[in-house]
C-alpha cells in the first residue's frame, strides 16, 4: 500500500514539474528546481544528522562488562562445600576513557556537524551560478536564432530582387551576385543548424539539474541578476568585498573542519593520561561438611594503564593531529587566495564588459544599422554594388548577436560574482540544536 501511495505521488510530481515547463523556463524557477531537485542537499543532511547521532555516542561511557566464573574446584569430587576456596563469582567491571576524552571526541563530532549547514550553502550557490550559466547559454542560442530567422527573410528578398534584376534585360544585378546572395542564405542555414545544435546541447547540460526539458523556451528578456550593483574599484569599497570574501561559505566549512581538527589536537593529548577500570565481585560458598555455613565473599579494584613510553607513541599521535590541523589551515589560505583573485578578475571583467556593452548599444549597432540602410537604398537606386549591401546586412546581424553575447556575458560574470560574494548574504548558516 505504501508503494502504491508512494508511485502515485511521484506520477502527480511528474505531472505538476511538466506543467511548469509547459510556459517559459524562467531563471528564477529554474534555480529553485535544481536547487529542489539536488540529491547532494539531501546527502548532507543525512551526514549532518549522522555526526550528531555519534556525537551523542561518542559522549557515552563503554559498556560494562558481566563475568560469571567458578573458582577453586576439588577435581576429586567437584564439590562445592568440600574446600574453603571454592565459590561461584559474579563480577561486573567498567572503563573510564582517559581524561576528557569522552567530552572531547563528542566535541569534534558536533563541530564537524556544523560543517555541513555551510557546505550547502555554498552548494546551493555554485547550483544557482551553475544554472544560470547554463541557462544564459541556452538563451543565447536561442536569440541570436531568431536575430538570424529575422534576417534570412531580408536575404530571401535579396535574392529574389537579384533574380529579378539578372533575368531583366535592363537590370544592373551580376551573376556573381545572384551567386553571392544564394551563398549568404546556405551559410545562415548553416549558421541557424549550429545555433540548434549549441542550443541543445545546452538544454542537456541544464537538464541534468532541472528535469527533462522538452520543447523547452525560454522568456525573450535578460534578467537583471542585480547588474546595476557594480563594485567601485575604490580602497574602501574593495576592503568591503574582501570582507564578504572571507565571509563565503566554502571558507566558514573550512573553520569548521579547522576547529573540529584542533579539538582532536586536544582530544590526542588526552593519551598522556591513564584509562581507568573499576571492577567488583560478589563470590558465594557453600556451606563446609558440618553444615556450617561459610561466609561469602565480595573483592573490589581498581586498574590503569601507565602512558610511560611515550615516544614512539603518544608524543607521535599530538604531531599528527596538529599537522592534520595545520594542512587544513593551509587549505583555506589556499581557497581564499582563488576566491580573491577570482573576485578581482571579474570586477575587472564586468568594467570591461560594460564599456563594450555601452560602445555596441549607444554607437555600433545604430551605426552598422544605418549603414546597412544606406548600402541597401543605394543598390536600390542603382547607385550602389550588391555585394556591399550584403556585407553590410551581415555586418550588422554579427553586430547584433555580438551584443547579444557581451550581454549574456556580462550576466554570466555578474552570476559568478554573486557566487564569489556568497557570504554576504548567508552571514549566518543555521545551527545545529
Amino acid at each position: 500500500m505504501k508503494r502504491c501511495l508512494f508511485l502515485l505521488l511521484s506520477f502527480y510530481a511528474v505531472l505538476a514539474n511538466a506543467q511548469d515547463i509547459d510556459g517559459p523556463l524562467v531563471l528564477e524557477a529554474a534555480i529553485q528546481q535544481a536547487i529542489s531537485n539536488d540529491p547532494w542537499l539531501s546527502g548532507s543532511y543525512h551526514r549532518q544528522e549522522a555526526l550528531k547521532a555519534e556525537s551523542v555516542s561518542a559522549a557515552s561511557l563503554p559498556d560494562p562488562r558481566v563475568s560469571l566464573s567458578a573458582g577453586n574446584f576439588p577435581v576429586d569430587t567437584f564439590d562445592l562445600s568440600q574446600e574453603a576456596m571454592t565459590q561461584l563469582s559474579v563480577g561486573i567491571s567498567q572503563m573510564f576513557p582517559r581524561g576528557s576524552s569522552l567530552a572531547l571526541s563528542s566535541q569534534q563530532k558536533r563541530k564537524l556537524s556544523l560543517q555541513e549547514p555551510f557546505l550547502r550553502q555554498d552548494r546551493m550557490a555554485k547550483v544557482q551560478s551553475i544554472v544560470t550559466r547554463l541557462w544564459l547559454e541556452v538563451f543565447k542560442a536561442q536569440e541570436s536564432i531568431r536575430l538570424i530567422e529575422q534576417d534570412r527573410s531580408l536575404f530571401e528578398q535579396l535574392v529574389d530582387a537579384a533574380k529579378a534584376s539578372y533575368s531583366s534585360a535592363i537590370g544592373r544585378a551580376r551573376q556573381q551576385d545572384l551567386v553571392r546572395a544564394q551563398l549568404e542564405l546556405t551559410r545562415i542555414d548553416d549558421r541557424l543548424t549550429g545555433l540548434r545544435q549549441q542550443k541543445e546541447a545546452n538544454l542537456q547540460r541544464l537538464s541534468e539539474w532541472v528535469g527533462s526539458l522538452p520543447n523547452v523556451r525560454l522568456p525573450a528578456n535578460l534578467p537583471e541578476l542585480g547588474a546595476h550593483t557594480l563594485p567601485v574599484r575604490e580602497k574602501s569599497s574593495m576592503q568591503a568585498l574582501y570582507e564578504q570574501v572571507y565571509l563565503h561559505p566554502a571558507l566558514r566549512a573550512v573553520d569548521q573542519r579547522i576547529d573540529a581538527m584542533e579539538t582532536g589536537v586536544d582530544l590526542a593529548h588526552q593519551k598522556y593520561k591513564p584509562e581507568w577500570g573499576l571492577t567488583a565481585q560478589y563470590g558465594y560458598r557453600d556451606e563446609d561438611p558440618m553444615g556450617r555455613e561459610r561466609a561469602d565473599l565480595f573483592s573490589v579494584g581498581i586498574s590503569f594503564d601507565l602512558p610511560v613510553f611515550t615516544a614512539n607513541r603518544q608524543d607521535k599521535e599530538v604531531r599528527a593531529a596538529v599537522s592534520r590541523a595545520e594542512a587544513i589551515k593551509t587549505e583555506r589560505q589556499l581557497i581564499a587566495r582563488r576566491l580573491v583573485a577570482e573576485l578581482d578578475t571579474t570586477i575587472s571583467q564586468l568594467q570591461r564588459l560594460n564599456e563594450r556593452f555601452a560602445l555596441y548599444d549607444r554607437q555600433l549597432l545604430p551605426q552598422m544599422a544605418e549603414q546597412a540602410e544606406a548600402s541597401l537604398t543605394a543598390y536600390n537606386n542603382d547607385d550602389g554594388d550588391f555585394a556591399e549591401a550584403v556585407r553590410s546586412r551581415i555586418a550588422e546581424l554579427n553586430a547584433k548577436i555580438d551584443a547579444l553575447g557581451i550581454a549574456v556575458e556580462r550576466l554570466q560574470v555578474i552570476t559568478h560574482m554573486k557566487y564569489l560574494l556568497a557570504g554576504k548574504t548567508n552571514a549566518n548558516a543555521p545551527t545545529v540544536k
